[in-house]
Formats: structure tokens, sequence, C-alpha cells
């Protein structure tokens, strides 16, 4: 297997990105740091369902379903205990993670097309909890007003909340990247057969795969909480799941930072041009029959062929 060396200095121009976002509140009109704040969350849960599908290989068809168990997780707590943040800003993630772990222990006895189909069905069946508990959960009314912490009050500092939390998350799925367990991943993605037949538990690792990507995505619907004080069970429905995906394809899977700038996209395409249009998924479907013809690798790994990983970041492309 090929040796990872960590290059620092494609970092830096993510750390100017990093200073500039956290002077740009003072300076933009709070409709503006709404949609970036959007963005952040979102590009973390792209980020999430990027670690399963274009570094583990697996057909994680219904991640929405961690996402919002997550966000309800933490609205619950915040609303119907007297447990202080903290409480439920780590108990939300686990809870994600966990359902993640009983649902991945099923789905990972199959391969490819069936682990996704039985996702779905279970994923399902999540939503249609949330949904039918109305007494417990709001139902289709959802929960709003969510109570958030005097440090939390203002868009302003939700903002920054959230840009840290984001920040350390993608510094934590780096390092898991670039780890001997990451590196495993790829071999798997790319060869699970020969993977098998050198010892390698298969199974074993893309279970540790889901639960860890659950995870992080039980992170964003801990943020989405944060930032919009309210819950509903689109959160965990199968269109949302798919939004995700198109998110990883647009901006490119094999390369890090992809899904977080396909998130980027597609929240723009939805606040900017459903401002002129309500047809803007049939502009996004344009997009990408563009994008299949002329950037297969999406708008990331076109940026990494022109540009370099000095300017686009690191990229993953299998084991050499």
């Amino acid at each position: 297997m090929g040796r990872t060396i960590l290059n620092w200095k494609s970092f830096l121009p993510l750390l100017a990105i990093f200073l500039i976002l956290l002077i740009l509140p003072p300076l933009l009109p709070r409709f503006y740091t709404y949609i970036i704040a959007l963005m952040f969350v979102t590009g973390l849960l792209a980020m999430s369902l990027n670690i399963v599908v274009g570094h583990g290989g697996l057909f994680q068809f219904h991640h929405a379903a961690f996402y919002g168990a997550s966000a309800y997780t933490f609205a619950l707590i915040l609303t119907k205990t007297s447990l202080p943040l903290w409480i439920g800003f780590i108990a939300a993630p686990i809870v994600a993670a966990v359902i993640g772990l009983v649902i991945g222990l099923f789905c990972v006895r199959l391969t490819r097309l069936y682990f996704g189909m039985l996702q779905i069905s279970l994923g399902s069946l999540i939503w249609a909890i949330v949904f039918r508990w109305y007494h417990f959960t709001g139902g289709d009314d959802g929960i709003h007003g969510i109570p958030m912490p005097p440090f939390l009050s203002s868009l302003t500092s939700s903002y920054y909340f959230i840009l840290i939390v984001m920040a350390i998350c993608l510094a934590v799925i780096y390092l898991i990247f670039k780890s001997p367990f990451g590196t495993t991943l790829l071999a798997i993605r790319d060869n699970p057969q020969r993977c098998e037949a050198v010892g390698i538990n298969v199974r074993r690792h893309q279970l540790a795969a889901i639960v860890i990507a659950t995870f992080f995505a039980g992170m964003a619907g801990v943020l989405f909480v944060v930032l919009e004080r309210s819950v509903f069970p689109d959160l965990l429905f199968w269109v949302l799941s798919l939004e995700i995906f198109i998110m990883c394809l647009l901006g490119g899977w094999f390369t890090f930072l992809g899904p977080f700038l396909g998130a980027a996209i597609m929240v723009s395409l939805r606040t900017f041009v459903g401002i002129y249009t309500e047809y803007w998924t049939l502009i996004l479907g344009i997009i990408l029959i563009l994008l299949i013809f002329f950037l297969p690798e999406g708008v990331m790994g076109f940026l990494l062929e022109k540009f370099g990983s000095q300017v686009a970041g690191p990229r993953e492309r299998g084991i050499e």
C-alpha cells in the first residue's frame, strides 16, 4: 500500500479561508450570514456521507435518517428535560452512531445495491416513527422554538459556534482519512475481495466507517438545531438523502472537500435561483447532466486537475 505523507503547505489556503470566514459576520447582512452558516451545516453532512460512499464504497442511500435522528434527540433533550445543552450536544451524535451501528449490523451482510435498499427501508421506518408519534415528536408539525443558552442567543454567536465545531469535525475526518484505518477503507473500496484474501475483516471496517459517518451526520444535526431552533420530519426523509448524495457527486467523490463544495453549490442554487423560479431543481438537473459529460469527477476533481492540491485540497485516488 502506498504511504501517505501529510503536506501541511496545502492547508495554507484553507487556513486563509477560515480566517476570512471568521471576519465575515460583521461585514455581511444577516441573511448572508445565515446562508453561509447553513452551508457549514450542510457541508459537514455531505462530508460525513463521503466517509462511507466516496471513501468506503458503500451505497448509503438513507443518510438523512441519522442526521434527523440526532437533530430530534438534541431538540427533545432541550425541550422536554432540564439537562444542559452540552449533554444534548454529546448525546445526540452518539444516538445517531448507535442507530448507525444497529442498522449497519444488518446492512453490511449485503452488498452494493441490496445494502442501499435495506438501509432505505430501515431509515424510512425511523422517519415513520417520528412522523406518527405526534404527542412526543410533534408529528408533521415538528418542534419549534427550541431554547438556546445565552451564548447562542444571536445569529452571529451561532455562526461562530457552528464554524468552530465544523472546522474541528473536518480536521478529525481528515486525520481519519490519513490514518491506517482510512487507507484500509480505500483498499476495501477498490478491491474488497483482495482485502479479505490478505486477512482484513472487511465487514468490521465497513461497520466502523458507518458508525463514524453517522456520528458526524449527528453532529451536523445538532448544528442544524443550533441554527434553525426547530426540527421537522423532512430532516429524516429519503428526498434529503438523495440531495446529500447529489452534493457528493457534484463536488467530487474522491476529493476531501469536494462534498463540502457540492453542498455549498446546492444551498446556493436552492436559495438564489429559487428567488427567481420555483423550478430550481430543473436547473440542478441540467447542471448534473453537463457535469456527467464534462466533469465526471466533480467540480473539485476538475480544480485538482487544473490547479493541483495546493489550491483545491487533498485528494484520495485510491491505493497505489
